[in-house]
């Protein structure tokens, strides 16, 4: 998450002060963000804002995974306010005060990632953060943080006011998982949760409890269940490789676990691996994605240089140069993931192995 950037926008010096003290603790959390300010306050590592407050908002909102203001939390909902459509869709937008004493989560809490984003600002600043979403308020995961934490799409969003109504009153929740669906139970909370083999049996479970969260890889058109419920998919996730050619198995293993840890994924969630095909014949590539235990797949130069995407990483002259192209594993991740997907980890470097994570719906 985040890895479209973090933009933090500042309006006075003393604002730039504390933007500054916030993008050294994004960078301690692995994080990358830019912070932007008017010229006059500008410095090293500012980018100085060449117009008007509300066009900066505006240029950035959909270019970034959140936006950090460091000024009264008004001027910010009202610069953010004709600019909403989802909180499927709008990044994470949190304020924080000049002085650097509050870090409040205002928009996208769950699935945006705005309240976790504000506990890594506030303990990285030393400051309070204000998260006011009802469930994390009392300590509960609402749906749609399942639905985040887990990279599930929600297929009725329109279910989320119900269900989550159910989780913060007290009422008897249950996650049910149908058929083989692959999901770690050790993120699913304090939960109630049913395994179950199709959606007909978990109409049945459903029964017994209040609301439901259903998980299932299953097509399910116009439910019409006797309770409220969320319903789920696991998203596809597919991991790009790119490796120089002596690089050993197990460099590319531990490269691969290192990389999914970053973005909380288990392996068992990958739904495969990509590369370019002059790599077809690479032994450490096909005996480490052997014992990665997925599938491996290859793509052309011509099919790689088909992807398009607005967030690329810079490409490579020298991989460039031998292989006429600039970058592998990120535009592998991308067209195997299939129409609409969006890297979830850009291209990282570990001994001699660049990996790239993409998901899509």
């Amino acid at each position: 998450m985040y890895d479209r950037g973090i933009a933090v926008i500042a309006v006075t010096r003393r604002g730039v002060e504390t933007a500054l003290k916030i993008k050294n603790a994004l960078d301690h959390a692995g994080l990358g963000s830019t912070v932007y300010a008017p010229k006059k306050y500008s410095q090293n590592g500012v980018a100085a804002i060449d117009n008007n407050l509300g066009d900066l908002f505006k240029d950035t909102y959909r270019k970034v995974d959140a936006l950090v203001g460091v000024m009264a939390t008004g001027i910010i909902i009202r610069a953010v306010a004709p600019l909403l459509e989802s909180k499927l869709t709008d990044p994470a937008v949190i304020g924080v005060d000049v002085s650097g004493k509050f870090v409040i989560s205002l928009l996208s809490g769950h699935l945006g990632g705005a309240n976790e984003l504000t506990r890594i600002i506030a303990e990285g600043i030393s400051a309070t953060p204000v998260i006011t979403t009802a469930s994390d308020s009392m300590g509960k995961l609402s749906a749609d943080e399942l639905a985040r934490t887990l990279h599930l799409s929600i297929q009725n969003p329109n279910s989320l006011v119900a269900v989550n109504s159910a989780i913060i009153n007290g009422d008897r929740v249950v996650v049910i998982l149908v058929d083989e669906v692959k999901v770690p139970l050790g993120g699913l909370g304090c939960f109630e949760v049913k395994k179950v083999q199709n959606i007909k049996e978990a109409h049945e479970v459903l029964g017994a409890y209040d609301a439901g969260i259903i998980i299932t890889d299953e097509p399910v058109t116009a439910p019409k269940f006797s309770k409220p419920v969320t319903i789920l998919k696991p998203k596809r996730i597919v991991v790009g490789l790119g490796a120089r050619k002596d690089t050993p198995a197990d460099s590319i293993v531990a490269a691969v676990h290192a990389a999914l840890e970053r973005v909380h994924i288990p392996l068992s969630r990958v739904h495969c691996f990509a590369t370019v095909d002059i790599k077809r014949n690479s032994k450490p590539m096909l005996n480490a994605v052997e014992k990665l235990g997925a599938q491996l797949e290859f793509l052309s130069v011509e099919a790689l240089r088909s992807v398009t995407y607005d967030d690329l990483s810079p490409d490579s002259a020298m991989v460039q140069n031998k292989i006429g192209i600039g970058g592998v594993c990120e535009r592998a991740a991308l067209k195997i993931a299939g129409p609409n997907a969006k890297l979830i980890l850009k291209k990282t470097k570990l001994n001699g192995v660049t990996v790239a994570v993409a998901e899509a719906e």
